[in-house]
């Protein structure tokens, strides 16, 4: 008899009177607006102007959902495209299924677009995001918790996962990975936030830790899963990706240190500031310079004897 478990959800479809409301979407929805609200408050703090960080998201986000949802379809292709599977499901982004590898690196292509825009630099913003985006990971994990998948080996622990009859599922007691995941995600958000203070991270730094710290974890947790999954010499795909990121993320933040030590003291020049002083030295220049051959011209028109009539033909 089993005395403690963590129930599953009935049903992953909550309906407000004619409206669905999925699990998974809502728990994506409540990550992302909790990583906007952190994201802002850092910026301003490092001395950004309030709502770039928004205009910035507007790019990033729709690209990070793109790159998580192509990076699921093409690494679980047989899911939407294998026999009897119906392509179109590709398309159900709501009944779960993004990759954090193809978000990350999609939404970042987003984020650098929004940064030029906004002409400030892509390692700044990606500093301010990196503990949202963490936490954001947290939210998003528990739509899985909704979706009853992505879950580890079969355990006794009280603490285990309760799963209930389903396609391509069987009943019983396995590891909640999704809460691993999720803990983990707001220990890596801690993490970057002390380490950021206490060494004065910055340049990207504060990002890479993250992205360390993250393929950490993500490589125990995945050895856990039992979902299917592709395999290379014997270990998940997700786990090459996880260990080749890590060693990525370290060897930025071993050069960046090196060739950038500290942090930018400005993240968001001041445009509207900038520009009137450098068209009032212009002006004073300009000024200085058509009234100087006037002043001499005059002199010389004045003392025929110091030779002006000649100077002047």
């Amino acid at each position: 008899m089993d005395l403690a478990y963590i129930p599953s959800p009935s049903t992953g479809v909550l309906h407000l009177g004619p409206l669905p409301l999925r699990g998974y979407a809502f728990a994506i929805l409540v990550g992302l607006f909790v990583a906007l609200w952190i994201v802002n408050r850092r910026w301003v703090a490092r001395g950004g102007k309030p709502g770039t960080t928004t205009d910035i998201a507007v790019w990033a986000v729709p690209f990070g959902l793109l790159g998580g949802r192509l990076y699921h379809v093409i690494t679980d292709y047989e899911l939407y495209f294998g026999e009897g599977r119906n392509w179109v499901d590709a398309f159900k982004i709501w009944e779960g299924g993004l990759g954090i590898w193809g978000a990350v690196a999609l939404g970042a292509v987003g984020a650098w677009i929004g940064c030029r825009r906004r002409g400030i630099a892509l390692p700044p913003y990606a500093d301010a995001l990196a503990p949202g985006l963490a936490v954001a990971q947290a939210f998003g994990r528990w739509g899985n918790w909704f979706n009853q998948e992505l879950y580890g080996k079969p355990t006794d622990l009280p603490w285990a996962l309760k799963i209930s009859e389903g396609p391509n599922r069987e009943a019983g007691l396995y590891h909640p990975t999704f809460l691993y995941e999720s803990l983990w995600c707001l220990g890596v958000a801690a993490l970057v936030i002390w380490a950021e203070r206490r060494f004065r991270l910055g340049h990207g730094r504060v990002f890479a830790l993250y992205v360390a710290a993250y393929c950490a974890g993500r490589a125990w947790i995945e050895y856990m899963r039992v979902d299917e999954a592709h395999h290379i010499l014997g270990l998940r795909l997700n786990l090459w990706t996880a260990m080749i990121v890590f060693v990525l993320a370290v060897v930025y933040l071993v050069i960046s240190s090196k060739l950038r030590p500290g942090r930018e003291e400005i993240v968001e020049p001041d445009k509207d500031a900038a520009v009137p002083a450098k068209d009032a030295d212009a002006d004073e220049s300009a000024e200085s310079e058509s009234s100087a051959p006037v002043a001499v011209t005059a002199e010389k028109a004045e003392d025929p004897v110091s030779g002006a009539a000649k100077d002047g033909s």
